[in-house]
């Protein structure tokens, strides 16, 4: 039993399939016989040999690196190496600064809730749309109160009056369970 279990591990150890690497091949990592070769200034330098490529490569103080590894046949640039890994990871965090992430705030409400609370609660939707938020606005039916869907019907449309200046709802308030929810949308800022 011992023996068995060794032989297993040392199978998904050592014959387990490599990980995908994101990582580029350069210069002697690259094994194939035949290449399609560009050039640093992006004209084609047609098929030959790796060594030969890399050769061209040496000669010009660049790196051969293989692009399009599943070309029939692979595709290397000759380029410097450094140089492109850092424009790279600088345009990944200009991506990263202009991405926005939207959250989406939670207001709940009763059926049986009053003017001046209802307005204190719209006022804090009023500033999580000015920020750029959705609003997801649920309104709770206990009880007794599920008798009276009406009522909560005016108090959501009452809410949404109330903030439609600085947002829309997605949808019509629909029911899920005993909640009635609609989600608020912020509006776009013309400048």
């Amino acid at each position: 039993m011992n023996l068995f279990i060794r032989f297993f591990i040392f199978n998904i150890i050592i014959w387990r399939c490599p990980t995908i690497s994101k990582e580029l091949s350069i210069n002697d990592q690259i094994r194939d016989k035949e290449l399609r070769i560009i050039s640093e200034t992006g004209e084609q330098l047609g098929i030959m040999s790796a060594r030969e490529a890399q050769i061209i490569a040496n000669g010009k103080n660049l790196d051969l690196v293989k692009i399009s590894p599943n070309a029939k046949p692979p595709v290397c640039k000759i380029m410097d190496y450094g140089k492109y890994k850092y424009e790279q990871t600088r345009k990944e965090k200009e991506a990263k600064k202009k991405q926005k992430t939207i959250a989406v705030k939670e207001i709940r409400l009763r059926p049986g809730i009053e003017s001046n609370d209802l307005n204190t609660k719209a006022n804090n939707a009023i500033k999580f749309l000015k920020k750029g938020d959705k609003v997801k606005v649920e309104l709770r039916f206990r009880g007794r109160e599920l008798g009276h869907k009406d009522i909560g019907k005016e108090v959501m449309l009452k809410f949404i009056e109330i903030v439609k200046e600085f947002g829309e709802p997605v949808k019509a308030p629909a029911f899920e369970g005993n909640n009635m929810v609609v989600i608020i949308d912020p509006k776009k800022q013309t400048k």
